[in-house]
């Protein structure tokens, strides 16, 4: 994968790569919801038209179409008529904080920790390869990278672990683990990294991309393995006291009521 690729901006070509198990209109509005939330799509960002979303996804015309449908219902999306016109992103903030935490009381403890285990299954072994394989000028690109990082905002310090890992992965130069990393981070992203709201955590993914750096630097395999890990872990723990905290605060009938369902 040639470095120009990877250098692009990461968050956005995760949000339009190919979704798995392509044709749900479903997917499409989750893939975008998460994006729009987390803050990688912004306020008055113009999304691709139908046709071009439609290639980018994978799906058919109408997939797409009925999608962007739902994001309109929820207030996400708006369609302007006109030579000008189009599908416009409309983030706000108290709704994009809602629809992710009603994702995270919907997902169980164990779904949260089997979600992490297979990131850090990937990531921590595209870091393990780019140890053996990376060059100056590869080193060079993750130095850039983090000093790029903008940990002032949670978007922006989202968008810093988005860019840095599919680096990482591209530099173990597998066309299949920088495909994965692509489909979690689209799949994923949005909740695995919901602790950078916090500036104490988006301190954290700071401090680990220079383990990881460091690691990569002294050929260290096992390190950048460890490194890159031990962040996911980090992430993942947050996310599962989040959902306890969010669930405590719940009245008792609906939380009986999410806690009965499938």
């Amino acid at each position: 994968m040639p470095h120009a690729t990877a250098r692009a901006d990461a968050a956005r070509a995760v949000v339009f790569s190919p979704l798995e198990g392509a044709g749900r209109a479903e997917l499409v509005e989750q893939r975008l919801t998460d994006a729009i939330a987390s803050g990688v799509l912004r306020d008055g960002e113009r999304l691709p038209s139908e046709a071009d979303l439609a290639k980018f996804l994978g799906v058919a015309p109408v997939t797409a179409r009925e999608a962007l449908v739902a994001l309109r219902h929820k207030g996400l999306v708006r369609t302007r008529r006109g030579r000008d016109g189009g599908s416009f992103v409309t983030y706000d903030d108290d709704l994009s904080l809602r629809l992710t935490e009603e994702r995270v009381r919907a997902l169980s403890r164990i779904e949260l920790r089997d979600l992490s285990l297979h990131y850090a299954a990937i990531a921590g072994m595209a870091a393990e390869v780019a140890a053996d394989r990376a060059s100056d000028d590869d080193l060079q690109s993750l130095v850039e990278i983090d000093a790029r990082a903008d940990l002032a905002t949670p978007g922006g310090a989202r968008r810093a672990v988005g860019r840095f890992q599919l680096e990482v992965a591209a530099i173990s130069q597998s066309p299949r683990l920088v495909h994965e990393e692509l489909r979690l981070q689209a799949e994923t992203g949005a909740l695995l990294w919901m602790c950078l709201r916090e500036q104490e955590y988006r301190d954290r993914t700071r401090e680990h991309r220079l383990d990881v750096i460091a690691a990569i630097r002294a050929a260290d395999a096992a390190s950048a393995r460890r490194a890159t890990t031990t962040c996911i872990g980090t992430a993942v723990e947050w996310l599962i006291d989040e959902k306890v905290r969010l669930e405590a605060a719940l009245p008792p009938s609906i939380a009986h009521e999410e806690g009965s369902a499938p």
